[in-house]
């Protein structure tokens, strides 16, 4: 693919000879990980294309909205709204920072003790290995972290950063700060389009991610509320929930549907990826940004299977939608936008109660077996909220087990040691409830 993309490349000022040792890499995992599973249903296919030209016929596409003078948005958090961005036919895309790959780069200037996502993202581009940073007009960070904040008055000296200020409580002279930063956002993508908004092109843009989040929720609903048939792997479906970020929101929404489609033919007929008996485990906590697989191939080869996701990259990106019935102006639209988006549970917030509510609310509908509080190292979120969320989960009597890690894979053995031990504890407790006929 690199050889056929090169000129692309050279345009976008890469440096193609590091960016090739990073596809040969995950070329090689991606086969292993993905592609040698049993039993997967075909329409998975076209994700594996999408994976194959990731860093190809994408950026294609999303340059050529670029030479139309759109507007090119690379993000790191879901707070962004990219219903706007989509109103205005441009692309908004997560980036690079999910490989240990840039990480010796980026810690030249950030130190070693923070989040690896932080410093993979700030990596990649001073590899200048991501495509999509490259291609973005501009870069929208976001203040849910402390060492993000920081991070991106460095990236800024790199590629021009803008910063949104996420508020830290719910209350609502919060909720005013943070309709002043969306209208903000709002305005500054109207400078890159040279004219406002309309309405119409408003509520496209909002009725466009609706419909995305709409096959989601469908996906995760299949995925993970029948007990007795598992017809996706979780790896699957955390590659889609990741490709969701890259993709063209409506070939994305097309294909995801016609997923569905396969997989409830596949629950009507019993066909599972797993055996009944297989524990089926939720994984809750911090965004994985590919090709960060690395905690649900260890459980799906250890035994278990992954039903649902509860983090960025996940449930809390796609679980609410924007209601715009009866909305009349551009205003309108805005305040139901700055509605759903106050809704996200991200542990930036304090209180942040709601979440707590959603993760056992999840594991009931879902009959899960048990819980993994995943948390990236040095991200102080959601490791000290991991207390509040792990005393809550043990006196409703739901089996959790807390993994810390980073992208590297020398902690592989002993995650999977720990994951072992894990779906053995959570297996003998499924056998003893059947008995019980619970």
């Amino acid at each position: 693919m690199s050889e056929k993309y090169t000129q692309m490349y050279k345009e976008l000022g890469m440096d193609i000879e590091k960016h090739n040792e990073l596809l040969n890499a995950l070329m090689q995992i991606y086969p292993e990980f993905f592609l040698k599973q049993d039993n997967r249903p075909k329409e998975m296919e076209y994700f594996d294309y999408v994976m194959s030209e990731i860093h190809g016929k994408r950026i294609e596409e999303i340059l050529k909205k670029k030479k139309q003078g759109k507007p090119l948005v690379g993000t790191f958090c879901i707070f962004v709204p990219e219903e706007i961005v989509v109103g205005a036919d441009g692309a908004c895309y997560g980036l690079c920072g999910g490989a240990d790959f840039s990480i010796p780069d980026a810690e030249r200037d950030l130190p070693r003790n923070i989040c690896p996502l932080i410093k993979s993202a700030y990596g990649f581009k001073v590899q200048r290995t991501c495509p999509y940073t490259q291609s973005s007009d501009f870069i929208y960070g976001e203040t849910s972290c402390e060492a993000k904040k920081k991070t991106w008055e460095l990236l800024n000296e790199l590629h021009p950063t803008h910063v949104m200020h996420i508020p830290q409580m719910k209350r609502e002279k919060e909720k005013e700060l943070w309709k002043s930063e969306v209208y903000d956002f709002k305005k500054h993508i109207e400078k890159v389009i040279d004219r406002e908004l309309t309405f119409e092109e408003l509520k496209k843009g909002i009725e466009i991610i609706n419909k995305k989040r709409e096959a989601m929720q469908r996906l995760d609903r299949l995925r993970g509320m029948y007990p007795d048939v598992v017809p996706i792997s979780g790896k699957d479906g955390l590659l889609i929930n990741q490709i969701s970020f890259y993709d063209d929101p409506e070939r994305f929404t097309k294909k995801v549907h016609e997923l569905c489609d396969e997989l409830e033919e596949r629950i009507k007929d019993k066909k599972s990826v797993v055996s009944k008996e297989t524990p089926r485990i939720m994984v809750i906590g911090t965004p994985m940004a590919p090709p960060n697989w690395k905690l649900h191939h260890i459980v799906e080869t250890t035994g278990g299977v992954i039903i649902n996701e509860e983090a960025c990259i996940g449930h809390r990106y796609y679980k609410d939608n924007i209601d715009v019935e009866n909305a009349k102006t551009i205003d309108d639209l805005m305040d139901r936008m700055l509605e759903r988006y106050m809704k996200i549970d991200c542990a930036c917030f304090t209180p942040n109660d709601e979440r707590i509510e959603k993760i056992i609310q999840m594991y009931k509908e879902r009959k899960a077996d048990g819980i993994i509080y995943y948390s990236l190292s040095f991200c102080h979120t959601y490791n000290v909220e991991s207390k509040k969320v792990i005393d809550r989960l043990q006196a409703e009597n739901i089996p959790v087990l807390k993994i810390e890690s980073d992208y590297s894979m020398e902690d592989v053995g002993q995650i999977k040691t720990r994951v072992e031990a894990f779906l053995e504890s959570v297996s003998f407790r499924k056998q003893a409830n059947s008995f019980k006929g619970i």
